[in-house]
């Protein structure tokens, strides 16, 4: 039911992302399709889930451990901007699902930041979050 309820906020709040300056929904776009996805979701869950189901705490840290880098992924992009702050972010979330591989945190804080910035920036034309403090796009020449 929380997934359910956090999909319906969700959604609500992303239909208040401004259209882009022709109209279109592109920054709007990749916010309602998660939150969608989170009501559906939310919907298999409630379908599938027994009359009595308790709550396993041995996933308490690593969703509270989510939670944290989620609010900290949103100041870093205010700080430091999108590139700095998703090359970062990418492996420390890996890390709490229990990838350990160096090679494989390194791709993903590599890859994670190509990948995002190509389709956000590069694809729908969103304009990219740049850093208070510092930001990567401004040493290598825009986006």
């Amino acid at each position: 039911m929380a997934l359910v309820l956090l999909g319906i906020s969700a959604t609500a709040t992303s239909m208040g992302i401004s259209l882009d300056q022709y109209g279109r929904w592109g920054a709007r776009f990749f916010p309602l399709a998660g939150s969608i996805a989170l009501i559906l979701l939310g919907l298999m869950e409630l379908r599938n889930a027994p009359a009595t189901s308790a709550v396993e705490r041995k996933h308490l840290p690593a969703i509270a451990a989510l939670l944290i880098l989620s609010v900290a992924y949103v100041w870093m992009i205010s700080a430091l901007g999108y590139l700095v702050a998703t090359a970062l972010a990418a492996p420390a979330a890996l890390w709490v699902f229990g990838v350990r591989s160096a090679a494989g945190l390194g791709a993903a804080a590599l890859l994670c930041s190509i990948a995002y910035h190509l389709v956000f920036f590069k694809l729908l034309g969103v304009f990219p979050p740049l850093g208070r403090y510092f930001d990567l796009l401004d040493v290598i020449g825009g986006y």
